[in-house]
């Protein structure tokens, strides 16, 4: 293809991805460089009965003024990066030099929110993308399996979890494991402990958004798996059999192989939606023991009466960098692959 011609070709997408992502990232960034004003206060003098006393006011129309001279607000540079409530490296090197132990450390680490939420995204991305991968293609091979007049049901009834809403099924689990819901009643009776709640447990809190994780991303992986089936050559099947390859052989060496590409292409999917968990966190009103970058950014925004917009600027960048991060393995494999492709 000419190169004019490729160009006009890749412009519309290239075109959006100026105008959709790579600006609202600039903007965000640049927002992310300044903080809040201050308000403005004066002091006043109240008169009552018994005399005069002065007192501390905040000037609207000052503040408002001063908002308007300069709606970014004041410009703090990477300042907000390194304070407390993100990277925090005064704080982490003043832990290193007080501590004694790495325990001790650590516990120092986990006071400070940024790495709690970090600590939590890291565990829950780790955690429920392999199983997603691994259930997936369980699932899509037992159904590909399957007689025919038991797979369409079948099929419908392993999408269920992506066709209902994120809140609604959050809600419905939340109801269940409740101390008077089936699972939460069911656990009370396991350990013979009445006072034992899901919800009053950090430990088990992660367990279930975990769980709750895995549960609504199967049904991606497993349409994606089993439409990859569909597309494994017979030929190299029936061969791999007839030389004696078992099942687990031929799955290993035959089906895996071929579906490789979509193993890259759900595990970067599933990277990127993972480590920007939010909703299962707000469902299940879990934030006292889970704490996420997104749910961070949420609660800047919701700063009552002042959002910081400054602060979830900066934790929005470190969420991307830590995406891009991620990815980075896997797209430099991906890459090397394609290369070494095409140089044979």
């Amino acid at each position: 293809m000419k190169h004019k011609t490729f160009f006009w070709f890749i412009l519309p997408t290239l075109s959006a991805m100026v105008l959709f992502i790579a600006l609202p990232i600039v903007s965000v960034f640049i927002q992310s460089l300044h903080v809040e004003h201050e308000q403005v206060l004066v002091t006043v003098e109240n008169c009552g009965p018994f005399g005069c006393t002065e007192g501390v006011a905040v000037d609207q129309e000052a503040t408002e003024a001063l908002r308007e001279e300069a709606p970014l607000g004041r410009f703090n540079g990477l300042g907000t990066y390194t304070n407390r409530s993100h990277l925090a490296f005064g704080e982490l090197a003043e832990a290193w030099a007080t501590t004694d132990t790495i325990g001790e450390f650590w516990n120092r680490v986990m006071s400070l929110p940024f790495y709690r939420a970090l600590t939590f995204t890291l565990t829950y991305t780790f955690v429920v993308t392999p199983f997603v991968l691994m259930l997936g293609l369980a699932i899509a091979v037992g159904v590909n399996n399957l007689p025919r007049m038991f797979k369409g049901m079948t099929i419908f009834m392993s999408l269920l979890p992506m066709m209902v809403p994120p809140v609604v099924g959050s809600l419905i689990l939340l109801w269940m494991v409740d101390a008077e819901g089936i699972i939460g009643a069911t656990i009370q009776n396991l350990f013979n402990d009445p006072s034992l709640s899901i919800r009053a447990s950090r430990t088990l809190m992660w367990i279930m958004l975990i769980v709750y994780g895995i549960w609504s991303s199967i049904p991606f992986s497993f349409i994606v798996f089993y439409a990859g089936l569909q597309t494994v050559p017979e030929d190299t099947l029936e061969a791999a059999q007839i030389d004696g390859a078992s099942k687990w052989q031929r799955m290993r060496h035959v089906v895996v192989p071929h579906l490789m590409p979509l193993v890259v292409f759900i595990t970067l999917i599933q990277l990127m939606d993972n480590f920007r968990v939010f909703e299962p966190i707000i469902s299940f009103q879990a934030g006292a023991y889970a704490q996420s970058l997104s749910t961070i950014i949420y609660n800047d925004l919701r700063e009552a009466g002042n959002p910081l917009y400054g602060s979830a600027g900066a934790t929005s960048i470190l969420t991307i960098i830590g995406v891009v991060i991620l990815l980075s393995p896997v797209l430099v494999r991906t890459y090397r692959d394609f290369t070494r492709k095409s140089t044979h």
